[in-house]
């Protein structure tokens, strides 16, 4: 459960406990290293540790996850890890799962430091993980399955040797633990961090070069991105335990168990969580084993248990340096306290400084300070705090001591404690900047409350002037069903007028569609928080915002009889705005009854009890309704209303009054649909009362006047003399000794019987527009401390709500729950009974279905017969056939109770192979692997069709060399033989003659030695050309010579340049803005980001922020990419990186027997990844192609000529080369490009195209770069992928316009341009073309979706929802192959079952670019690709 964020010394509370305590050992940590079966890390500065499968899943937040991965930089994550360039020098939260003890840039090269990780049964390990969850959680009825330990043993900082520094943590080590325990539905982790075992605290960045910038470690949880409304992704829930360096330094010294340096937190939960829980025992431990020291009472609790954070809170004797007290920020200048004598509450009441103290005595000479309302420095939630609660750190205790001697100190030594005095002392003090400007604050005994000033209502922490109408706006989105058909809101505005004084809210929702207008008519409770929020108040009663305020989270669930069709509700309070107007956003998810057009919708007034709870009100009603249509004529329908309004409540106040129930009253309730403006109105009067204590309204006020003693009645007209009491619109009629007031026409009176209103029924208020703005954070409370559950139901806390859930053997809603006499039905028994009541065919039974059989206890038989063929299985326990077990009719089942040996890759391999056809016949030619007794592959394996035969390693793969001709005696597979070296491996690839048997002119072969190796000098037989090589056959620079010219000597050594470089322009300008800045930026301070080589980093951003956009080599902006997503723009670098020497030739070499080859684009160099089938070949992929100084983005392939054409950023030219083997690249085209990035080969038309996305253009030529022509050069932003579909003669791009990013087609001649799509979607980077559907196919770097349409805008569809980061993709046999940018790899995705299948990451991590399909002959529905 989040408790806000907690400060990071635990010390000053009077109702803290002290006892003593020591700190943990290196001994007493978890076991661990090579004897407790640990698996090693690999040395280095980014190493990620081979995937950790997890006997059984592990829930991390509320998401299941198969497996782990161990990273060298003090993380543990269930997804496979980006480069540490990604992560390891950002601000926290990271983008992706991460669990981190201390995540910081560690390097354990060099044997400095090993890691241990391993999961483990152990019954001793899994006990002491129970008792230490059971010690901090006592409700907990944990008893975990499994535990993850993995340990960083005297682990090192990243270090540059380069850069001359005298760091404080140089030869520093650290030594720390994590442990994750789990069982089915709940996981907690533990940190330890023994005495001694941290002695860094902050690495530097790679990046900082000759500027002393330091990164405190990261301690916390990252949930990483997740979906938000199904067409973006947002950044996750985040828990921090540390903000600065100075709490990375109390790590070791603090505790939330009771014991220093040992922490645990709920991490996971099946059914419900919303983020990370700490533990409660809060422990101290002094620095340097002092035992007299004294803190400034500043470190109290704050409103609503809620911590604000600040960056320096903790006591360092070796600190004697003073520090300059910074002033509270996110103020009111004018903002001043309540006056003396106002209606304070009670203040606090000092102690006696004499008072004694009786601290609990322990064994030790450690002191620990155990609260659970004042916790450690932590930073639990959704995002960034708000400006207005943002504090800069306050003055050190010693520096507080000083200026101010009446500051309540405490000095606590080992043989004596005194009790702290608290004089002049104020909570207010401190924390009265979280009141509203029109509030006042008030201090108690355990903190500070807010209350709203005379002439002003709400919770003190958002006040509103009484009297004024409100105005709410907000959002609406959501997916809603009506009867079969889905329909999605994209946030839609909703506006609501309230008229305060009178209870009445009118609310609009626009642009809704036509099926969901007519569908949502009845769902009046969209308007009805409004009318609670600002329901007209009867004597004993509040409205709804006078405890909320504006910030709260309504969740509803309405159930409509009889069809069952259920709506969720979810509305949040986002706070008020410049103009003190309310901003809700409400999502609305599930299905609806089917309303036919223009139906009308009638409701009778009702009456709903709300019960009030700690921080929540609850209510359950049912309503009914009517609908009016041609059609049907009056029908009467009902529904269920659940719902739960949680919202932050001042509990220090303990004289205020808890409400246990109020009634609200809704006189008039109107809904209507309007078909030509979209617009959905509902319009509700309110009054909330006691139950029962509601009043009636009059429509009519009459006044009687008496005279007093010693006065004569006289006729006195009031209406003349202008003293009658009737309001606006209303007339004054005068009665004798009275008068009477009365509406005009078309106006009703409110409820003070003056005042005048418009009729609700007739009068709806056309409201302006949204402003947006950003949603504040809050913090969540713990809803189920109050009990508000059936006893016999459990309180499942969440963010912003709560839950009651029955125990086993009890049902109903949570909040009443009876015993359950008959068990649930199982799986197999739900299988079952659909299938024999025909569910699925409308009540018809299935003739020859087939019906699974369950025991006793409902669960599957292990053995499962088919009734009408005969045939049987076995299956698993979920029901699932168990591969090899089925037997036809006749023959003896299997055993199913006997323990199968699992398939050997050898037997998947064989069985996979389809060697029949549908039709049933044999498959000519194909090729079946032979296995043994054990289902090893044998040795010797014989093609039975061709005759040849050929050896085989133990994984099936061919062994160079051994392959024989049909007759010829086969090779002994048993004879050791002498593998190839690299030379002989590349020597033997080489093609040198054409299929037809022609050698093919100008293929170099390289030349081996006796012993395999390269031999020092190496020559081209066709050109002449020589040069040196080195062992691994690299072209050494500076030793290549032309035909006739004497040869180098390649004996002799080449000098090498010096390395050392001069400080680039990007160094210089963050050197200087650093320096600016005083050395410390802020998170939301411009710093220039430059690459290891100096030069400006593609996308540049405004510190920590989501403020992002791209530039060119120069650091210009790039127009049209800025962009304030999670999801950073995704900009392309335009310098190449430094050439690696000694340098590669530039020639082909694609790999050898390849039907089907995956081209990509890998900055300086073009890759081949053969295709097995629909699977990744990774074992012959290889380099088709390197090119140094190049950065290589779209790439393209002529099936016709087997060419590959591609764009060099770098160079800004258009190549292209042969796919025969030593072929050299061609120039096209180099002139006037600047940013030249998709292209697309027509193969039918001979022709190129290409996307240049500086000048934003789209340009064509011939294949040979002439005819260059302008297709495009307008209404262009950021234009990246381009493909051409050769059959219909149709080109399809995208633009990544970041404020209006569409997908676009037209002719191959440039003719009938148009918008494909425009709606939901993002940053479209990849596109494709999906030859069996004749969809055009994209995948969104800022959705994360992977989906297709038809050309016409119609069948839109997702394949899959959730990507990471996607640049280009390419389309063949049912699935899609995508590169992309998280994982610097290529990912397969099936279009059929919508899963990923397959990836491959070459050995080289950096980003892939453009993607291609080469195959030997050309491909129906051919196109070109890049994206």
């Amino acid at each position: 459960m989040e408790r806000g964020e907690m400060l990071a010394v635990c010390l000053l509370l009077w109702s803290c406990s002290v006892c003593v305590v020591t700190a943990i050992q290196r001994a007493d940590m978890f076991p661990y290293g090579t004897l407790s079966g640990d698996s090693v890390l690999m040395e280095g500065d980014d190493e990620t540790s081979k995937v950790l499968p997890l006997p059984k899943p592990l829930y991390f937040y509320n998401t299941q996850f198969k497996e782990l991965y161990v990273a060298t930089n003090g993380i543990i994550s269930p997804l496979d890890l980006p480069m540490e360039k990604q992560y390891v020098d950002d601000g926290f939260p990271t983008d992706f799962p991460v669990v981190a003890p201390f995540l910081a840039d560690i390097d354990t090269s060099d044997g400095r430091g090993q890691i241990y990780y391993r999961v483990t049964e152990t019954p001793s390990i899994l006990n002491r993980v129970a008792q230490e969850v059971h010690r901090g959680f006592p409700d907990s009825k944990f008893i975990p399955t499994h535990a993850v330990v993995a340990t960083w043993e005297n682990v090192a900082a990243y270090d540059d040797h380069s850069v001359k520094s005298h760091r404080r943590h140089f030869r520093s080590f650290n030594t720390f633990q994590a442990v994750i325990g789990y069982d089915e539905t709940d996981s907690y982790v533990l940190f330890l961090y023994p005495e001694g075992g941290l002695n860094f605290f902050a690495t530097r960045p790679k990046e900082s070069y000759n500027v002393e910038i330091e990164l405190p470690a990261r301690v916390g949880f990252s949930r990483g991105e997740i979906p938000y409304f199904l067409i973006s992704r947002i950044e996750g829930p985040h828990y921090s335990v540390t903000s600065e360096e100075q709490s990375v330094k109390n790590l070791y010294q603090v505790g939330n168990t009771g014991i220093p340096g040992v922490w645990l937190f709920h991490t996971g939960n099946r059914n419900s969580f919303d983020n990370i829980d700490s533990c409660i025992h809060w422990t101290w431990l002094p620095p340097g084993n002092l035992f007299s020291f004294s803190f400034s009472l500043w470190t109290t609790t704050p409103e609503y248990a809620e911590f604000e954070e600040y960056p320096d809170n903790t006591f360092d004797p070796d600190n004697e340096e003073e520090e300059d007290d910074y002033p509270l920020t996110g103020r009111d200048p004018e903002f001043q306290t309540a006056p003396a004598g106002g209606d304070h509450s009670e203040p606090l009441q000092p102690a006696s400084p004499d008072a004694p103290s009786s601290p609990s005595e322990h064994p030790g000479h450690q002191v620990l300070y155990e609260n659970k309302d004042v916790p450690l420095t932590s930073d639990p939630g959704y995002g960034p705090e708000p400006a207005e609660r943002q504090f800069a750190p306050p003055s050190p205790p010693k520096a507080a001591a000083e200026e101010d001697p009446q500051q309540p100190q405490v000095t606590l030594k080992e043989e004596k404690l005194q009790r702290p005095t608290y004089e002049s002392f104020s909570f207010c003090a401190r924390f009265q900047q979280q009141c509203s400007q029109n509030a006042f604050c008030s201090d108690y005994a355990t903190g500070f409350c807010c209350h709203c000033r005379p002439g002003f209502y709400g919770n003190g922490r958002h006040c509103l002037p009484e009297g004024a109408p409100q105005r709410v706006s907000g959002k609406v989105s959501g997916t809603v069903t009506v009867g079969s058909t889905p329909v999605q809101l994209n946030n839609i505005d909703l506006h609501a007028y309230i008229v305060v004084g009178d209870g009445r809210a009118y609310t609009a929702i626009s642009e809704v569609p036509e099926p969901v207008g007519w569908a949502l008519m009845p769902v009046a409770p969209i308007g009805e928080l409004f009318g609670w929020l600002f329901a007209l108040e009867l004597p004993n009663s509040q409205a709804g915002f006078k405890m909320t305020g504006a910030e709260f989270t309504r969740r509803a669930e309405v159930i409509f009889y009889p069809g069952n069709e259920r709506l969720s509700i979810i509305q949040t309070g986002r706070g008020l705005d410049d103009h003190n107007h309310l901003t809700v956003d409400t999502v609305v998810s599930g299905s609806v009854p089917f309303l036919p057009p223009g139906a009308e919708v009638t409701m009778d007034p009702f009456k709903e009890t709300y019960q009030y709870y700690p921080s929540v009100a609850t209510s359950t009603s049912v309503r009914e309704y009517s609908v009016v249509s041609a059609e049907q004529g009056s029908e009467s329908f009902s529904f269920q209303l659940k719902q739960n309004i949680t919202y932050r409540d001042c509990r220090h106040d303990n004289r205020a009054v808890a409400l246990e129930t109020l009634q609200i009253t809704m006189e008039r309730v109107f809904v209507m649909y309007v078909k030509e403006e979209r617009i959905l109105r509902y319009a509700i009067t309110n009054k909330i009362s006691p139950v029962g204590g509601e009043s009636n309204q009059k429509s009519v006020q009459f006044l009687s006047c008496v005279c007093v003693s010693g006065y004569t009645d006289k006729y006195f007209n009031e209406c003349a003399e202008g003293l009658s009491s009737c309001g606006a619109h209303a007339q004054c009629v005068n009665l004798p000794g009275s008068h009477r007031c009365q509406c005009q026409s078309g106006y009703e009176f409110g409820f003070d019987g003056r005042t005048c209103f418009p009729d609700s029924k007739h009068d709806f208020l056309q409201l302006w527009l949204l402003i947006y703005f950003s949603p504040p954070i809050f913090t969540d409370m713990d809803e189920c401390s109050s009990s508000p559950c059936h006893v016999n139901a459990r309180c499942i806390n969440g963010l912003g709500s709560f839950q009651c859930q029955c125990q086993p053997g009890f049902y109903g809603d949570g909040f009443y729950c009876s015993q359950q006499e008959v068990r649930p039905k199982s799986q197999c028994e739900l299988h079952r009974d659909s299938l024999q009541s025909g569910v699925e065919l409308g009540g018809r039974p299935r003739v020859g279905a087939f019906i699974p059989q369950c025991d006793s206890d409902g669960r599957y038989r292990p053995l499962q017969c088919h009734g009408s063929t005969g045939h049987c299985w076995c299956v698993d326990s979920s029901g699932q056939e168990r591969a090899g077990t089925r037997t036809p009719p006749g023959t003896a089942p299997k055993d199913c109770d006997r323990p199968e040996r699992p398939k050997t890759q050898c037997e998947y391999h064989r069985d996979s192979l389809q060697t029949t056809s549908p039709e049933g016949y044999p498959i000519v030619g194909a090729y079946v692997p032979q296995c043994d007794a054990n289902g090893q592959y044998i040795p010797l394996q014989c093609h039975g069709s061709s005759g040849h035969c050929w050896c085989v390693d133990s994984r099936g793969q061919e062994r160079a060399g051994t392959r024989t001709s049909p007759g010829a005696p086969p090779t002994d597979c048993d004879k050791p033989e002498r593998p190839k070296t690299y030379c002989e491996q590349h020597r033997d690839s080489v093609q040198t003659t054409s299929a037809e048997g022609y050698p093919i002119p100008g293929v170099f072969v390289p030349q081996c030695d006796a012993n395999g190796q390269y031999t020092p000098q190496q020559c081209h037989g066709s050109s002449g050309h020589c040069w040196c090589v080195d062992s691994r056959g690299q072209e050494r620079a500076g030793t290549r010579t032309p035909p006739g010219t004497p040869s180098v000597d390649c004996d002799k050594p080449v000098p090498v340049a010096p390395t050392q470089r001069p400080e680039s322009v990007c160094e210089r300008w963050r050197a200087s803005l650093i320096e600016h800045y005083g050395g410390k930026p802020e998170p939301q301070q411009y710093v220039p980001q430059c690459e290891p080589d100096g030069q400006f980093s593609p996308v540049q951003c405004y510190g920590e922020t989501t403020y992002c956009w791209c530039v060119d080599q120069d650091g210009r902006e790039v127009p049209g990419t800025r962009s304030h997503d999670v999801v950073k723009p995704a900009c392309l670098p335009s310098v190449a990186p430094p050439t690696i020497r000694p340098l590669p030739r530039p020639d082909v070499t694609p790999p050898t027997n390849t039907d089907v080859i995956l081209l990509y684009a890998q900055g300086q160099k073009i890759g081949a990844l053969p295709l097995n089938g629909t699977r990744l070949d990774a074992t012959h992929s290889k380099t088709l192609l390197t090119l140094h100084g190049s950065i290589v983005v779209g790439i393209a392939y002529d099936c016709k000529e087997n060419q590959v054409y591609w764009t060099d950023l770098s160079a800004r030219t258009i190549n292209r080369a042969s796919m025969a083997p030593g072929a050299e690249p061609e120039i096209l085209i180099n002139t006037n490009l600047v940013s030249p990035e998709g292209l697309a080969v027509d193969v039918k038309r001979r022709l190129i195209f290409w996307v240049d996305s500086n000048p934003d253009m789209i340009e064509s030529a011939n294949l040979d770069g002439s005819g260059r022509q302008t297709l495009f050069d307008t209404d262009l932003v950021n234009p990246r992928a381009i493909i051409v579909v050769s059959s219909t003669g149709t080109l399809y791009w995208t633009d990544w316009n970041r404020e209006a990013p569409k997908i676009e087609c037209s002719s191959v001649d440039g003719q009938n341009r148009r918008v494909v799509v425009s709606d939901g979607i993002g940053l479209p980077n990849a596109l494709t073309y999906d030859s069996s559907s004749g969809q055009i196919c994209w995948a969104d770097a800022g959705t994360k979706r992977l989906e297709c349409i038809f050309p016409d805008g119609s069948g839109r569809r997702v394949i899959h929802p959730s990507l990471n980061y996607p640049f280009s993709m390419v389309y063949y046999r049912n699935h899609f192959y995508y590169t992309d940018w998280r994982r610097d790899g290529v990912i397969a995705v099936s279009k059929d079952s919508s899963q990923f299948t397959d990836e491959y990451l070459p050995d080289q991590r950096s980003h892939l670019y453009g993607i291609a399909i080469a195959t030997t002959q050309c491909l129906s529905g051919k196109i070109g690709w890049i994206v």
